[in-house]
């Protein structure tokens, strides 16, 4: 063998070793992750412990942030509604990830995902499940950088829609047509038809409301992100700049009155927030001193400071 075919040899067994040990890695990820029986705790909120690194999922009582328990599921985003829950996972190496769909304890469904899990939602009957994911490579303003992917999964049909991009978009009375539009933040009301969501386009974000049905969109307000329908359907719950290029803090507003109401305490939010029922929101940032995200809870009527509520924590959903 002549030394050209020798290298060539020899560089294509280091490619196949290098696969071979990122199968093997993110298998051995999977296979030992610790299964923790779920523990028998009054809990009311579920959420992604950080701590450790695995990303395990836990339970806990609000009333008592002490009271926890284990489940048998490691995520990077979580969420339960209606006897469904999405587990947004590790699937395999790249590393790749996926939308793991399960029913009253069952699996149902694994949606592939075309990037990093982001946002987690299911509608309040469990039939509709939404995701959010940072995609790299695919942004029309910056070559090489990253945008957002979003999807859903309509557990009637079985249709799983990666994208919305593909959605009629009628933006401050008109049709838009531009290529940069990137949609993230989806959550869907009572109707498992309409819905709200975050539209990007050449800078500027609106908050919109679509019809999953008809795939239309329409605005209705700029500088509104990752929004949150209450469970009664009357508020939006949303973060929003402070300032032109400050952080964001947390925001309400009231779908009948069309008022806004900044809610204290909750500048640095980067989350979608999560309605624990009507009158309290539970969100992840990361507190001033600290490296890892946690769970903090603020009335939605803005007339508290948002208290800590889990460290080393993210994702809550109600249970």
């Amino acid at each position: 063998m002549d030394l050209g075919s020798r290298r060539v040899v020899l560089a294509v067994s280091a490619i196949v070793l290098v696969v071979a040990a990122g199968v093997v890695y993110v298998a051995g990820v999977v296979r030992d992750r610790p299964v923790t029986p779920v523990a028998s705790v009054d809990a009311d909120l579920m959420f992604v412990e950080l701590a450790d690194g695995r990303s395990r999922v836990e339970q806990v009582a609000l009333a008592d942030p002490q009271a926890r328990g284990g489940t048998e599921m490691a995520c990077q985003r979580v969420y339960r509604a209606g006897g469904t829950t999405v587990c947004l996972r590790l699937a395999g190496p790249g590393p790749t990830y996926a939308a793991e769909v399960s029913r009253e304890g069952g699996a149902v469904r694994t949606v592939p995902l075309p990037g990093v899990p982001s946002r987690a939602k299911v509608s309040a009957s469990g039939q509709v499940v939404s995701w959010t994911s940072f995609v790299t490579g695919d942004s029309y303003s910056v070559p090489g950088g990253f945008s957002t992917r979003t999807g859903f999964l309509d557990l009637r049909s079985g249709e799983a829609v990666e994208s919305l991009e593909g959605f009629t978009a009628e933006i401050e009375g008109n049709v838009h047509t531009a290529q940069d539009v990137n949609y993230w933040g989806l959550t869907v009301g009572a109707d498992d038809r309409t819905f709200y969501a975050t539209l990007a386009s050449g800078g500027f974000t609106w908050l919109v409301k679509g019809d999953l049905v008809d795939r239309r969109v329409t605005s209705l307000r700029r500088d509104a992100e990752c929004p949150s329908l209450s469970p009664d359907g009357t508020k939006i719950a949303y973060k929003k700049r402070i300032g032109r290029l400050g952080p964001w803090d947390l925001a309400v507003l009231d779908l009948k009155t069309g008022e806004e109401r900044r809610l204290p305490g909750t500048a640095g939010i980067d989350d979608q927030a999560t309605w624990l029922d009507d009158d309290r929101l539970a969100f992840a940032a990361v507190p001033k001193g600290t490296k890892l995200s946690a769970i903090h809870v603020v009335p939605a009527d803005g007339s508290s400071d948002a208290n800590l509520l889990i460290p080393d924590a993210t994702s809550p959903s109600p249970l």
